[in-house]
């Protein structure tokens, strides 16, 4: 998965990935492997394996539409959300658009059938990745042309979903 993040006016480039166990974080290419632990509540401790700190991070949706407050061991960060739920397109506006997967997970609802008309941001599929369902969206206007997957299959990042034309 990968979300661009803006704090203090610079945006960064985060990419998570599973590996077995293990959570591998590039923070603008630079790859940290961290043990994370959900705590419940937004709460989160994340364990360096590499340097043994460890630190407990708590993150709540903001004021505004997609930012969110990060408090890291006391520190409070503001951050805007840039990118990472969207759906993905290929082709113009004339041509087939695909909604790809923005993470790895597994399906857990598709919520059109082909030839089904569907509108720009409508709900097509439901994604489980990490314990939570994201349902993601028609990038444009259009008939659903062909279905790639199955409930209960499972994903990889970038992976298509389906192709609305």
């Amino acid at each position: 998965m990968r979300v661009d993040i803006e704090v203090g006016g610079r945006v960064r480039v985060v990419e998570l990935e599973h590996r077995g166990k293990a959570l591998v974080v590039r923070l603008d290419g630079i790859e940290r492997v961290v043990d994370a632990t959900a705590l419940g509540d937004h709460r989160w401790s994340l364990r360096f394996p590499d340097s043994g700190t460890q630190h407990a991070i708590v993150v709540t949706p903001g004021r505004e539409p997609g930012s969110v407050d990060v408090l890291v061991d006391g520190l409070s960060i503001a951050a805007r959300l840039r990118s990472g739920r969207e759906t993905a397109k290929a082709g113009g506006p004339r041509g087939a658009g695909k909604v790809t997967a923005p993470m790895p997970g597994k399906v857990v609802k598709v919520l059109v059938t082909v030839g089904e008309q569907v509108t720009a941001r409508q709900g097509v599929v439901v994604v489980e990745a990490m314990k939570m369902e994201n349902e993601l969206r028609a990038g444009r206007d259009g008939t659903v042309r062909d279905i790639l997957v199955a409930e209960g299959a499972s994903v990889d990042a970038g992976a298509a979903l389906l192709v609305i034309e």
